[in-house]
């Protein structure tokens, strides 16, 4: 591997400097082999060979500087003060296959200074739905943290109850999130410029050729940010705990919690059993980036050349930027030409979704069946199954949209239409009962399931032959889908 290990070379109030604290007797859960060409793992023998012992805390490579971040956060809408790497450790800085940053970070890897009333460690269960989700946003081409796999192990940790202590190497662009500069602002003001020069040189330094570098930067990072969430929106994810210490810098999806993909289709749901007003709910998402940011980009008034004016045009472009990205991302989901009539017949098709909560995958999946029913017998089953949920009333409307919906599919070229279908609507997400039976299946000692999911979200846009019924059941209609415990 390329080590690029910058940010041990920052002041040291920023981290804290130290190995992980080693699980008892380690076992392999499942590892990433796409994620270790990617790094260049798999080019050296010592960390294939020695991988569930580096995973483990047992063994730390000599090239590894493990370290824990400091950095402070607002969540849900309160200033929590100083938080940081309460479990977690930044082992190594690396350069990818492409010439691109990537953090390696060891999650559960025991106490730190930060870890507050935590004791520093991950259970298997929390583990396992974050190493499936960072594979399926990434294979969805959404920005997102990935992992080059995770360990199981005898620590025995408590949460609701006794539960197997596990650590995963989850694989990042940064780990640098906007609450570092909340904790900075807070408690070494001094530090901004030097640390603000480091974000801009390390992760943005196309902004070096910018008149104004630092605004090129935070203009970029509000774009980031605005893309990133528009596609959340757009395959239904909802990330459930949108604290500012869980929001990165580069727009990548981070520090998977209470997460869940869209079933039945209901804006307003809430995934995360802890948010009691729905401030994280999947229809809030957009606005709640937006309000991480307008609280996140005053700190860099410090700076000199940096005003409230600078700022505000600064934030200006996020609503644009999510608008633009999502309407477009809609457009391609129905295989129609981006223009106003499309965008009138999408949200009606959003309103025909939420009227009889269907089913959001399968139902943007199964349109295909009605464009081009010769070609998707899959999708025509999919298609039959969510017309016989709709009341003689709601059949009504249906008929009246896909007849107005097939003549402007025309407008395009079907060959274009059916591969911007095709290519943006996945026949899988991982869906949460999907991964509760890979999680009781790992529990009795049983990585098959983990691995098969693993293989099925690799390849989320077409239809596979390990595939289960159970892989796309959406659960009834009144049986509300299942939050999701902040406990991990």
């Amino acid at each position: 591997m390329r080590y690029q290990n910058t940010y041990v070379n920052l002041d040291t109030r920023l981290y804290h400097e130290q190995p992980p604290t080693p699980l008892d007797a380690p076992r392999a859960g499942h590892f990433n082999a796409q994620v270790a060409q990617q790094l260049g793992w798999t080019d050296n023998e010592d960390l294939m060979t020695n991988w569930v012992e580096i995973l483990g805390g047992q063994y730390v490579p000599s090239d590894f500087k493990p370290l824990a971040m400091a950095y402070a956060g607002h969540q849900f809408g309160q200033w929590a003060g100083q938080l940081g790497d309460g479990r977690g450790l930044l082992m190594a800085q690396v350069l990818d296959s492409n010439g691109q940053p990537q953090d390696l970070h060891l999650k559960g890897a025991g106490l730190t200074p930060y870890s507050r009333m935590g004791d520093g460690r991950a259970v298997l269960r929390s583990t396992i739905r974050e190493y499936l989700c960072g594979h399926a946003l990434t294979q969805l081409d959404i920005s997102s943290s990935n992992a080059l796999g995770f360990v199981v192990s005898d620590t025995r940790v408590r949460r609701e109850r006794i539960e197997a202590g596990a650590a995963l190497m989850r694989v990042a662009d940064s780990h640098i999130r906007l609450g570092h500069a909340e904790w900075i602002a807070s408690f070494a003001p001094d530090l901004l410029g030097e640390f603000t020069d480091y974000m801009i040189d390390t992760y943005y330094p196309e902004c070096r050729d910018s008149d104004a570098p630092i605004a090129a930067f935070l203009t970029s990072v509000v774009e980031r940010t605005a893309r990133m969430i528009a596609d959340w929106q757009l395959i239904g994810f909802a990330h459930g705990v949108m604290n500012t210490d869980n929001l990165s810098i580069t727009g990548s999806t981070l520090d998977f919690g209470p997460f869940g993909f869209m079933e039945r289709f209901n804006p307003a749901w809430i995934n995360n059993h802890s948010d009691h007003t729905g401030r994280y709910a999947y229809q809030n998402q957009p606005a709640i980036g937006h309000w991480n940011l307008n609280v996140w980009l005053p700190h860099f008034m410090r700076l000199q050349g940096i005003s409230r004016e600078t700022l505000s045009e600064c934030l200006a472009p996020y609503e644009s930027t999510f608008m633009q990205h999502y309407q477009q991302g809609l457009c391609r989901k129905l295989g129609l030409p981006h223009q106003s009539d499309s965008l009138s017949l999408a949200f009606e098709w959003l309103t025909l979704l939420e009227d009889n909560l269907l089913d959001y995958t399968n139902s943007f999946r199964a349109l295909l069946g009605l464009v081009a029913p010769n070609d998707h017998p899959y999708e025509q089953k999919l298609l039959t199954t969510m017309t016989t949920e709709l009341s003689l009333e709601a059949q009504q409307v249906w008929q009246d949209w896909s007849i107005r919906y097939l003549a402007q599919v025309e407008q395009l070229p079907i060959e274009q239409a059916i591969n911007d279908m095709r290519t943006n609507n996945p026949v899988y997400v991982l869906r949460n009962s999907m991964a509760q039976r890979a999680i009781t299946a790992a529990e009795q000692g049983q990585f098959e399931e983990v691995d098969r999911v693993y293989r099925l979200l690799a390849n989320p846009y077409h239809i596979q032959e390990i595939a289960t019924d159970l892989d796309t059941s959406a659960p009834a209609p009144n049986v509300p889908q299942m939050p999701i415990s902040c406990s991990s």
